[in-house]
This record gives structure tokens, sequence and C-alpha cells, in this order.
């Protein structure tokens, strides 16, 4: 598996299935330790259902608890090398899963919202840094510079957190890079919160012919009541798997190159941008009515 910044628009449908989980579970306040222990165990139940690649949501490893983070960065946040990821990486090599876990990342005196990938042989492969900050982290977090494309056995991966998720052009860059999926950890809420990630996650899907996956929060998190309903769609938009709103749960999906295939057929959006561009930007007039 390797990590991927580079622009490339050319890269084949996988020869064969991958697996994927999306976990979900409730996170204790500010505890690294329970929280990563947790996640070991959701790697497990993940590879015990077969999946090769495992999401859990936005900062899990901390709970989302912003003001706990901000208070106490070193307890709260994972620092390089950290050695509370053990039990994390102990699971993915023991199991050979690759796990894409959120947590606050603390470096050089700044925080990050990040996603860490731990690979299948338990080592921290890379980072990606949330782009786009919700409006109450914009006082804590720095946004990340650049997006970030996974390699597992022939599928790319776009990775996302949360909000990013609600701007198109962050997984239409993900799929401008190849990528054949879009990985979000996130925390969506009961209500309005809901309504966004059942609007956000199939509408990504369908415009970029690509598989999308969501690894919510359940329970109570930095004041937040979370709506759970982890899940993945398929390239057509529609729903594959989901969990419950409120229970511990790993659901699984197989990302199926056929699938993928015949969605990219089906729906020539992502090919025809390339033709509608043909070396400039499109634009959007727009006109005035006279009545």
């Amino acid at each position: 598996m390797t990590a991927r910044t580079a622009p490339s628009r050319t890269y084949p449908i996988p020869a064969r299935p991958l697996r994927v989980a999306a976990a979900q579970a409730q996170a204790v306040a500010g505890d690294v330790d329970a929280n990563t222990a947790t996640a070991a165990a959701l790697v497990r139940e993940a590879a015990g259902a077969g999946a090769r690649v495992v999401v859990l949501p936005e900062k899990f490893l901390s709970g989302y608890e912003p003001d706990l983070v901000r208070a106490e960065p070193l307890r709260c946040a994972v620092q390089p090398g950290d050695p509370r990821l053990a039990p994390l990486a102990d699971a993915c090599r023991e199991t050979g899963t690759v796990a894409v876990v959120g947590a606050a990342f603390h470096e050089a005196g700044e925080l990050y919202v990040s996603a860490l990938v731990i690979g299948a042989d338990g080592t921290l492969v890379t980072r990606y840094d949330k782009q786009y900050l919700f409006k109450t982290e914009r006082e804590v977090y720095r946004p990340g510079a650049a997006g970030c494309t996974l390699d597992v056995d022939g599928w790319r991966l776009g990775l996302g957190i949360c909000y990013d998720s609600g701007f198109p052009e962050h997984a239409r860059a993900a799929a401008l890079d190849g990528c054949h999926a879009y990985l979000v950890g996130a925390l969506f809420s009961v209500g309005n919160g809901h309504h966004e990630s059942r609007t956000w996650f199939p509408a990504r899907a369908l415009d970029n012919t690509v598989y999308t996956v969501l690894a919510n929060h359940i329970g109570t998190t930095g004041g937040w009541n979370t709506c759970g309903g982890s899940g993945v769609w398929g390239p057509d938009g529609h729903l594959l798997t989901e969990a419950g709103p409120d229970r511990r749960e790993v659901v699984t999906a197989d990302l199926d190159p056929a699938a993928l295939a015949a969605a990219r057929e089906a729906e020539g959006m992502l090919g025809d941008l390339d033709r509608v561009v043909a070396g400039k930007r499109a634009q959007y007039a727009l006109g005035v009515g006279r009545a």
C-alpha cells in the first residue's frame, strides 16, 4: 500500500473486489488509550468479517471534544511516534488489515483534525489533515494543505473527513486523481446532520461514479448527539449497507470492479468532464431574463 498525492487521470478499473468496513462505537472523552483499544477491537471484528480496509469516525481516538483537545493537547491529541497507537498497530499487523482512524494530531505546536492510516504491517503509512474545517473548529485546528490518495490492492482510495464531504470539489479532486472510492470518517448529528449525510454521500458517489464510505460516531461526543448510520454507497449512488443509529457496529461491503465499470459506462459525467473542459475551465454563464 502506498500513499500518493500527485494528480493523475488514467488508472484502470481494479482487477478484483476489495472488502471495506465502516465501524462505529462510543468514544470516551479525551481517553486515547481506551479509544485505541476500542479501535483495535473494531479492526479485529472487521477483519473477522473479511474486510481488508476499515474506516473509523472523525477524531475517534480522543472523541470529538475540541475544548478538551485545546486545553490538553499532549493528553488528548496523538503525536508523531505516539506509543499509544501500539494496540491498533498490532491489530492491523496481526490481521493484515488497513485502518483509517480519526484523531486530533499535534505536531510542531499545531493541532490538526487528521485521518491516520495504519498499514497492514502496523506502520503509520500516512496522515491526511482535514481541509475544510467546520466553523467551530477554526479557532482550534489548522486546515490541511493537500489531499491524500491510498493505493490498496489496485484500488485508489481518496480520504476525506466530515465537512470535506459537503464540498463537491473535494470528492471530485479525488476522482480526478483516479480514485475508485472516497473514504470519510465523520461526526454527523441527529436531525440536520443525518439529512446532510444522506444527501452528500449518494451525491458524491453518483457525481463521480465512486464508492463512498462513511464511518460516523454514535452517542454523545463533544456536546453533539450523533446519529450513527455508518454505511457504504455504490458508484451509482445507491446505499449498499448501513449501520444502526445508536449501537456499536461494523458493516462491510465489497467494492466490485464490475459494478464500478458498469456505473462508469452508464453515467458518463466523469469522462465527459475531460471533453467539456478540454484545455480551459468550464464557465457558467448567468443570463438575465426579461419579462
